[in-house]
């Protein structure tokens, strides 16, 4: 047998899975806690888990994360500078080391400026190559020529030995300001990617395991891990695009949704005939539009992880504590504390002060090495929290101070995430009702017991209230996924509020994460679908991250040089060709996208007889018989399986 061991880290779990890969049967899997900020612990318990045998057998090893994704989302990139050719600088830019240079070329990749202030180039990389991880280099219309950017990338070379990524190298598509956060995402991002895949290396090394390693792109591909190293972009959505190729694989389907329900977030993505839905636009992150080809997604702040919060009425999210049930297994001293707790006034009341909450001090800042950004208040805040959780009220209690003044620094620090924050959680209400239980269920039910109240219901009522709302807003989402043409408003209106109208989707639902199963019957009453729970559903990522393909896509485009000039340009990868006849540039462009392919396909030991492959030809409008342009779009598809 061709054993791949399958790894998945996500904000909550690190799961594990070992898949026979000569045929897609998934042997065994388990599931660990993502362990913060040491990766490595949470890696080895995962696997640990699994049979020992099974692991001298393993020959390949592929990867995904929600890592880069989480690190976007939550501004803790580490800095990079970013070197703008021949356009001003943008004021929204995520980095405090920018500068512009003359240079850069038109739509035509003729150079409209030649590339100066080298020697002020040069200066600014002295004195921030100090200061920054890597370097990040985009020109104006550097896809259409990028000889100016791979110039300035020569220099900083010349000057460091850090990492530098071009903006050409990550996108075809135009976009001069959107190529630029790109390139500085991608930079920022590499030392946080090379984290990730030195964990992953070091478990593999320690228990002895000699295969290829690979990881799982946003957009459904694999990619060998240094090259996910050089674009570690690219990782963006990893999780979720896993999620959905597992889901796939699991069900034997080639066309379905996936809704994800994860700890922190549901994803809800599709697959089509065995390749994942592209967006057109791009990957969308923290408010940061990108270049980056990414599946067709939408995320929601829902997870099992959510926090339940109570004023006048439950709430849900969008902030991820830690579940009642597993910070009692943890922390047994937490049961004696919510039998006694003190209970606030509701008007009082809100995210952060709330009779079930309860904080700590986290791992990666519990050194003594505080941030100079941390304010005297918040310094002293932290020295006041220790290794066991403390409420609102003790913090008060030990500091003499109205818990009032607390909330807003307790919000910042868990922003920071100095400070970690435990409540009630869909995962407490689920073992409440008997219907999800791994962890303690008793601080479950206190934590019902508690909030209940509030609302004039009971544990086990209060909790049946808190799942129909989860599922009432998975419901949402998965209508929302499909008609897209309706504001979310609208349909939440509509759901679940009459009995006699449910919603039809035509394509099978498939649903992975650990606790779906508990939603199935629910889900079924307002969604008129074919869903499906798959085995090994809790563990669809790693699955996918074994499943997925390697996928190569290449885009050409001809277009007839500037007026008054005869001939036509190719616009690739590799730069640009002029030729004189527009079917001589078909022609060359046409080889040039097999080529590209193949090439590609041949660096992971795939001939093209074992890779499918598909060109898509799209000419816009005409010049008597030529048109106007013309974009080759060519994509091979190899199975790992057929790895060399």
């Amino acid at each position: 047998m061709y054993l791949g061991l399958g790894i998945d880290t996500g904000g909550t779990y690190t799961d594990a899975a070992i898949m026979d890969m000569s045929n897609g049967t998934v042997i065994e899997s388990n599931k660990a806690l993502t362990t913060y900020p040491d990766l490595i612990r949470g890696i080895k318990n995962s696997i640990e888990g699994l049979d020992p045998g099974h692991l001298k057998r393993i020959k390949f090893v592929s990867v995904s994360t929600t890592l880069a994704t989480n690190t976007t989302l939550e501004g803790k990139g580490y800095p990079a500078g970013l070197i703008l050719i021949g356009h001003t600088i943008p004021k929204k830019l995520a980095s405090r080391y920018v500068i512009s240079i003359q240079g850069g070329h038109d739509s035509d990749g003729n150079e409209i400026a030649p590339l100066e202030d080298l020697e002020t180039l040069r200066e600014f990389v002295r004195q921030v190559k100090n200061k920054v991880a890597s370097f990040a280099v985009s020109g104006y219309f550097g896809v259409r020529n990028p000889e100016h950017e791979l110039r300035v990338k020569e220099i900083i070379r010349e000057l460091t030995d850090m990492p530098v990524v071009c903006g050409h190298e990550l996108s075809m598509s135009l976009g001069a300001y959107e190529r630029a956060v790109t390139a500085l995402l991608n930079a920022e991002l590499i030392p946080v990617s090379k984290q990730f895949i030195k964990s992953i290396q070091t478990v593999i090394e320690e228990k002895g395991i000699k295969a290829t390693l690979m990881m799982m792109k946003c957009d459904g591909s694999l990619v060998r891990i240094e090259e996910a190293l050089q674009k570690p972009v690219e990782s963006i959505f990893s999780g979720p695009a896993a999620s959905l190729v597992g889901a796939a694989h699991l069900t034997g389907l080639d066309t379905c949704v996936t809704v994800d329900v994860g700890g922190t977030s549901t994803d809800i993505a599709m697959i089509s005939k065995g390749i994942p839905e592209i967006s057109d636009s791009g990957a969308k992150v923290g408010g940061w539009k990108t270049m980056v080809k990414a599946i067709r997604m939408d995320t929601s702040a829902l997870g099992g992880d959510s926090l339940v919060w109570i004023k006048r009425k439950p709430y849900l999210g969008p902030n991820r504590v830690v579940p009642l049930c597993l910070a009692a297994a943890e922390f047994p001293v937490l049961l004696e504390k919510l039998e006694s707790i003190e209970k606030p006034k509701e008007r009082l009341m809100d995210e952060i002060i709330q009779p079930t909450a309860f904080f700590f001090r986290n791992g990666p800042h519990s050194e003594g090495h505080l941030s100079a950004e941390l304010g005297e208040d918040e310094k002293e805040l932290l020295d006041l929290l220790g290794e066991e959780p403390l409420s609102v009220f003790e913090i008060s209690a030990k500091s003499g101070k109205h818990p009032l003044m607390f909330a807003g620094n307790l919000k910042t620090l868990i922003q920071k995430r100095y400070v970690g924050q435990i409540g009630f959680t869909p995962t407490d209400a689920l073992h409440v009702l008997g219907e999800y239980v791994r962890w303690d269920a008793r601080a479950s039910w206190y934590g019902a017991k508690i909030l209940g109240p509030y609302l004039k219901k009971g544990p086990e009522e209060f909790s049946t209230q808190i799942k129909a709302e989860v599922v009432r807003k998975l419901a949402l989402e998965l209508v929302s996924f499909f008609a897209d043409d309706l504001k979310k408003t609208d349909i939440e209106k509509l759901i679940g509020k009459e009995a006699y109208l449910k919603f039809q989707v035509n394509v099978p639902v498939v649903l992975v994460g650990a606790p779906v199963r508990a939603y199935l019957k629910d889900l079924n009453e307002m969604i008129n679908a074919d869903i499906r729970i798959p085995a090994y559903h809790e563990v669809g990522n790693a699955v996918g991250a074994l499943a997925g393909k390697v996928i190569h896509r290449t885009e050409v485009l001809i277009r007839p040089l500037a007026s008054g000039n005869a001939g036509y340009t190719v616009f690739s990868e590799l730069g640009r060709d002029i030729f004189e006849e527009y079917g001589q540039a078909l022609d060359y462009g046409l080889r040039l996208s097999q080529k590209l392919v193949s090439e590609y396909m041949d660096g992971y030991g795939l001939e093209m007889g074992n890779v499918e492959y598909d060109l898509r030809q799209n000419d816009v409008g005409s010049i008597g018989k030529a048109p106007l342009e013309t974009r080759l779009v060519g994509i091979g598809v190899g199975t790992t399986g057929k790895l060399a």
